[in-house]
C-alpha cells in the first residue's frame, strides 16, 4: 500500500482495469496490483473460471475485484468494457493491456484476415480503451476533481528491438500499438500518461518443453530474461510514476540486445 505521505495515498482505493488477467501474465499482473493496495477490474474473453479464480486471489489482498467478458475482436464489445468497469467500481483510474493475440504467420501465409484480426485485438482494443479512460478522467475533472490523472501501460514485446520474420501479423499489431503509445501519450495528457512495458521471453508454452524453454530464457546478457514478478512490478512502477509517458521500458535482461534469427518459439 501506498504511505500516508505518497501522491496516491489520496487517490485510494484506486481501481485498474487488467486486460486478459484470467491466466498467464495478465493474472500475474492483476495479483501485484491487488497486493499493492489496487481495485483490479479482471478482464477475459473465455475463460470465466478462470477469471473467477483470479478475482477470487485478488479479493484475498482485502481489495475489492470483479470479472468483466469482452471479446476484442468486436468494437462494440470493447467499448461497453471501460462502463461497465466504472459502473461496478464508481471510478477506474488505470487501464493495463495485457491482452494479446498471438498466432503465427510469416511472409509466405500473410493475409489480410490475419493481419486485421491482430490489430483489432492488440491494436485497436487498446487504444478506443484509452479513449475511454481519457474520457472517464475529462468528466472526473469537470466534475470538480482538478488533479485526476490515468494510467495506460501497454504490453509490447522485445522483439520489436530485435526482429525476426515469425509472426508477422502479431508483431505489425505490437508495433502499431507501440507507436500508438506515442501519439497517445501526446494526445491524451494531460490527463492520462501511456507507457509501454516490453517483456522478453516470459512464460513457457506449449510450444516448448520446460527444458527447451530454461535454455532460451538464459539466452541475454544477464543471463536469464523476464520472469513474470519482473514484469508485474514494472507494470506498477509505471502506474504509479506520474512522471513517465511516451516511452517503452524493456525489461528483458537485455534480450533486444542480441540477434535472434527466429521467434523463440521456432528456435
Amino acid at each position: 500500500m501506498s504511505s500516508p505521505s505518497s501522491p496516491f495515498a489520496m487517490l485510494s482505493p484506486r481501481t485498474v482495469l487488467v486486460t486478459g488477467a484470467a491466466r498467464r501474465l495478465g493474472r500475474s499482473i492483476a495479483l501485484a496490483l491487488a497486493a499493492g493496495g489496487w481495485q483490479v477490474a479482471v478482464h477475459y474473453r473465455s475463460s470465466e473460471q478462470d477469471a473467477i479464480e483470479t478475482v477470487a486471489a485478488c479479493a484475498s489482498y482485502k481489495g475489492a475485484s470483479a470479472h468483466f467478458e469482452a471479446d476484442f475482436q468486436d468494437e462494440a464489445s470493447v467499448k461497453a468494457l471501460v462502463p461497465q468497469v466504472i459502473g461496478h467500481f464508481g471510478q477506474l483510474d488505470a487501464v493495463v493491456n495485457s491482452a494479446s493475440l498471438f498466432e503465427h504467420d510469416n511472409a509466405q501465409t500473410f493475409g489480410f484476415a490475419a493481419l486485421e484480426k491482430h490489430l483489432r485485438s492488440n491494436t485497436a482494443a487498446p487504444v478506443l480503451l484509452a479513449q475511454a479512460l481519457h474520457q472517464h478522467m475529462a468528466d472526473r475533472a469537470a466534475a470538480g476533481e482538478t488533479n485526476a490523472q490515468g494510467a495506460v501501460v501497454n504490453l509490447l514485446d522485445q522483439k520489436l528491438w530485435n526482429q525476426n520474420p515469425d509472426f508477422m501479423s502479431y508483431t505489425l499489431s505490437k508495433a502499431a500499438l507501440e507507436a500508438a503509445g506515442t501519439m497517445l501519450a501526446l494526445a491524451l495528457a494531460p490527463r492520462v500518461r501511456v507507457v509501454g512495458v516490453a517483456p522478453g521471453l516470459t512464460l513457457t508454452s506449449h510450444l516448448l518443453s520446460e527444458d527447451r524453454f530454461a535454455q532460451l530464457h538464459a539466452l541475454s546478457p544477464l543471463g536469464r530474461s523476464s520472469t513474470a514478478e519482473d514484469v508485474a512490478a514494472t507494470v506498477r512502477f509505471a502506474l504509479e510514476n506520474r512522471s513517465i509517458t511516451g516511452t517503452t521500458l524493456l525489461v528483458d535482461g537485455g534480450q533486444h540486445l542480441m540477434k535472434f534469427d527466429r521467434d523463440f518459439s521456432m528456435m
